[in-house]
């Protein structure tokens, strides 16, 4: 067992790749709430419990050492996150990245003397984001619910398209975040997910939701409190009676914003800075997409 356990890399000055990946997630938990999300970090923890599953499966171990990686590990790892997982090729291409970075930062660390996946690529092949034109937004405005619970869950999306918040800061929005500014409502708050200042100008639409739900107002939550799984999951039923066929999610009502707000002339910089990026080449992905009906 020993010579083996020489052989394979373990007890020796090289750590394993499990154990590389608990560090590198580790470090990561630190810094939740500065800079980084606890969907990111989420998302590197997926990606340790995928490799973990991939070497359980192919080689019948719970870790390998760095020294035994080779090109044709990462390369394998792919292909059972496609055929045996049946993970999309976005999906697969965030997994592998993680996975590459990991073992990427323990080369450069001095850790194992060579990157095997550096020369390595796979391509993200993402679905051109989706969005609602401006007839279809019309649509779902108008449409009458007898449901009161998808009206909400209407009323939310629709609250996202015109303030291109995310669903997280809908969620935590509170009448803290809502300023009168020359006769104005403004909403000013910072993202969740990047920590980056915006400010939003509320109009008419958004305005008349926050009254209709002043009712649901709990310890300054101007909704309420809200879950994001239920209400995803609602959507897709508000979208159908709406004769919408298009995958929408909440994500999507920040994309209608940016193409709608792109397509009446609203600068780019102006658009970038109200979605809170951190840098203007994120938003520029709107700036192709097809205008809007008038």
């Amino acid at each position: 067992m020993l010579a083996k356990n020489s052989y394979q890399g373990f007890g020796s000055e090289y750590e394993t790749l499990l154990s590389a990946f608990d560090k590198d997630i580790a470090n990561q938990k630190k810094r939740v709430g500065k800079d980084r999300s606890a969907s990111t970090l989420w998302a590197m923890e997926r990606s340790r419990k995928d490799v973990a599953d991939f070497i359980q499966s192919h080689y019948r171990r719970t870790d390998m050492s760095m020294l035994e990686l080779t090109p044709e590990f990462i390369k394998d790892f792919a292909a059972y996150l496609s055929t045996e997982r049946g993970l999309a090729n976005g999906t697969i291409w965030q997994r592998c990245m993680w996975l590459k970075g990991v073992v990427m930062r323990a080369h450069y660390n001095g850790k194992i003397p060579r990157n095997p996946f550096a020369q390595f690529h796979i391509s993200p092949n993402c679905k051109e984001r989706e969005f609602l034109t401006e007839e279809e937004l019309k649509t779902v405005v108008t449409h009458e619910f007898e449901d009161d619970n998808l009206a909400f869950v209407r009323d939310i999306f629709v609250f996202v398209c015109f303030t291109a918040l995310s669903f997280i800061d809908v969620k935590n929005l509170t009448t803290d975040n809502i300023v009168d500014i020359n006769g104005d409502k403004w909403i000013i708050s910072k993202r969740h997910k990047t920590n980056i200042p915006f400010q939003v100008k509320l109009m008419d639409v958004p305005l008349q939701i926050i009254d209709r739900y002043k009712h649901l107002q709990d310890d300054k939550l101007v909704f309420g409190k809200m879950n994001y799984w239920s209400m995803c999951k609602k959507l897709k039923t508000v979208m159908k009676a709406c004769g919408i066929e298009k995958a929408i999610s909440y994500h999507c009502g920040r994309h209608s914003f940016a193409t709608l707000a792109l397509s009446k002339g609203m600068p780019i910089e102006s658009v970038s800075r109200v979605l809170g990026h951190t840098n203007i080449v994120t938003t520029q992905i709107y700036a192709s997409a097809p205008v809007m009906a008038a």
